[in-house]
């Protein structure tokens, strides 16, 4: 009975803590909060500006008195005390900044591939932000049980998760990641790409936003039917003036070449070494691409062609690490089969 009124009134809440975005589940509410990864403080006193939304639309706009900062970077936390404010903040936002008799548990989900130094990053921040209890859990494998995949019976789960700072592929089995591969390419990879590419063609400078605007509206990873074209506004290296010129899909493709071909080859490793029984299911059920990453237009033809697989597109993609982590939350028996 204690257990029953314990669980009832710590509003316990999952969280995909992402380098582009962060969700939040609350057992039995849903995900109530999907905000961009931004901190905005003042340089002077320290203090947060702002969160989330607001803050991202401060990037690259602010005074100079005011810094806008991601605070996770590559997956992992490159600013402790930042993180800590922001997850504290998000936390209080999902519960409507009310007042919980008990401290919430907190399921995180965390790239594969980070260090113990890492997680204990994580972990500090969450219990610092006011978690009593804090689990963490395989980005990949909140990714599978988030799209429905059947993690737990013996048979070859296969998922790649396309996020904002990593990729994650991973073969899961029996509750258990048989093999996982974690590479720091990603959206943010993607659009550092198309930086670089529109500056060195076109001595053209554009800003993070303006990229991943590009990326979002014309990027593709395999030649369209219909090919398309964007206008794109920024500052002209050689004469100093703002500028505006039009780019086409080719163009952008052309860009994120290596950095598909890097996922690509990650994906082939991972399938290189799955055992037999196991790569025999997956070529019966194929494999599934989550992660904002996965919207990408002509990405599961890529992957199709590289593989020769079966690919498919999660249905709410940006959700599936967050759902994930959300129904690890409910069945304790997984939470300690998966927790870290």
């Amino acid at each position: 009975m204690f257990n029953y009124f314990w669980n009832l009134f710590s509003n316990d809440l999952a969280i995909d803590l992402g380098t582009a975005n962060t969700l939040v589940n609350v057992r039995g509410e849903g995900i109530v909060l999907r905000e961009p990864s931004v901190v905005a403080l003042n340089s002077q006193t320290n203090e947060v500006q702002a969160v989330g939304t607001e803050a991202k639309q401060m990037l690259g706009r602010a005074p100079g008195s005011i810094i806008a900062i991601r605070p996770m970077k590559d997956g992992v936390i490159a600013h402790f005390e930042v993180t800590e404010k922001m997850i504290r903040h998000f936390i209080q936002k999902a519960h409507n900044n009310r007042k919980t008799l008990v401290r919430p548990r907190v399921v995180i989900a965390v790239p594969s591939g980070i260090t113990q130094v890492e997680k204990r990053a994580v972990r500090d921040s969450a219990e610092s932000a006011g978690a009593r209890e804090v689990f963490l859990i395989d980005e990949p494998m909140a990714a599978a049980i988030g799209v429905g995949l059947p993690v737990q019976d013996p048979t070859g789960n296969m998922i790649i998760d396309i996020g904002g700072g990593t990729t994650e592929v991973a073969i899961i089995s029996m509750s258990g990641i048989v093999y996982s591969k974690s590479i720091r390419i990603a959206g943010d990879e993607m659009d550092e790409a198309i930086v670089n590419y529109i500056k060195r063609k076109y001595n053209l400078l554009i800003g993070e936003r303006t990229a991943e605007e590009v990326k979002i509206s014309i990027g593709s990873a395999y030649p369209m039917e219909k090919s398309m074209t964007m206008e794109v506004k920024g500052r002209d290296l050689v004469a100093g003036i703002p500028k505006t010129l039009q780019i086409s899909d080719e163009e952008i493709r052309e860009a994120l070449t290596e950095t598909f071909g890097t996922i690509v080859e990650a994906v082939k490793i991972a399938l290189e070494r799955t055992p037999p029984e196991l790569a025999a299911d997956i070529v019966d059920k194929g494999v599934v691409v989550a992660g904002g990453g996965s919207l990408i237009k002509g990405l599961d033809t890529l992957l199709k062609e590289a593989t020769g697989l079966p690919i498919t597109l999660a249905d709410d993609p940006l959700s599936a690490v967050a759902l994930g982590a959300g129904a690890v939350l409910k069945d304790a028996k997984l939470l300690k089969k998966v927790a870290l």
